[in-house]
């Protein structure tokens, strides 16, 4: 019988699989409602060098402890580490207990992008006018973040923790990228290309993620050879059906089940939402059914629920 993490990684080489679609999530943050514990990412400890050694390993190893409590609760093939606040390599710390305690069984990724996302309001201007008065210094920063982010792999490829990478920078308003596609054929496509190139030689396999609508640069994209993209944002227009239909051969698709129906919609919008993913998503292989987004606060903890048992019925081969 093949792990989770081998189910993971098969639907990443879009190869075939019998059984049951893959399933993970970016983000589980009810981890209050669903464990009583608080999410290990919204975790900070100020005081962590006034810690003994022996508590924080009991804290790494309670982090832990609720990573692989959603996995196995919710049958997530992959966990996606987030750091804590305040505790140095943390994330590194995080996957090693998870491997100490779960071996090979789930597919372990944390961050790993390295390009230019959409900026935050405060800098939106400036980011703006840069791009106009600096483009050179601009690209000088993209080379430099995606040499750091390489660097970093490889510093931690012997220590055989991590399958691959999310790559979480967005680049999308649900009314289409915040860069032009030519722009983002400029001050993105070639470093998110490079980053990801540099990955699969290392062995590591990539997910890039962006929300919003992302069909004016889906081809580019596409053309990075990611091994997968998420989250087909369907509040953006995006349609499983018809990225598949062009891109399914090329790549993995993870998604699309509607966040905002999950939290204001009705029951049979939900099951409706999550039938179309899996009735699209699944033929050919190369699926990992997901929502388009995470699982995030607020979310009734009953609708993520609810989405699992259509596909428990209905997401297997």
């Amino acid at each position: 019988m093949m792990t989770p993490r081998e189910r993971f990684v098969t639907a990443l080489e879009r190869r075939p699989l019998s059984g049951r679609v893959p399933h993970f999530e970016l983000v589980f943050f009810l981890t209050m409602e669903a464990f009583g514990k608080v999410w290990p990412g919204h975790r900070i400890f100020s005081q962590w060098d006034q810690m003994s050694a022996k508590e924080q390993k009991l804290q790494i190893a309670d982090a832990a402890s609720v990573y692989i409590a959603i996995a196995s609760r919710y049958d997530h093939s992959a966990i996606f580490i987030h750091g804590i606040g305040g505790v140095p390599d943390s994330e590194r710390l995080i996957a090693d207990d998870i491997r100490r305690q779960t071996g090979k069984e789930y597919f372990l990724m944390r961050h790993g992008d390295a390009t230019l996302s959409i900026p935050g309001g405060n800098s939106m201007v400036d980011f703006s006018l840069r791009l106009v008065d600096d483009p050179v210094g601009i690209k000088r920063d993209c080379e430099d973040l995606v040499a750091e982010q390489v660097a970093r792999a490889e510093k931690e490829k012997d220590l055989g923790l991590w399958d691959g990478f999310a790559l979480c920078a967005d680049y999308c308003l649900n009314t289409g990228p915040f860069l032009s596609p030519a722009m983002f054929a400029e001050f993105v496509t070639p470093y998110l290309a490079k980053l990801v190139t540099a990955y699969r030689g290392m062995g590591y396999y990539t997910i890039k993620h962006t929300d919003g609508n992302i069909m004016p640069i889906l081809d580019q994209l596409v053309q990075c050879r990611p091994h997968a993209l998420h989250s087909l944002d369907p509040q953006a227009g995006v349609d499983m059906a018809e990225v598949k239909r062009r891109h399914g051969r090329e790549l993995c698709l993870i998604g699309n089940v509607n966040c905002a129906l999950l939290q204001t919609g009705t029951d049979a919008e939900c099951i409706a939402a999550a039938r179309y993913a899996l009735q699209h998503g699944m033929p050919g292989g190369g699926y990992i059914f997901s929502t388009s987004n995470c699982i995030y606060t607020g979310m009734p903890l009953h609708r993520y629920e609810l989405m699992l048992d259509v596909w428990r019925r209905e997401g297997n081969y």
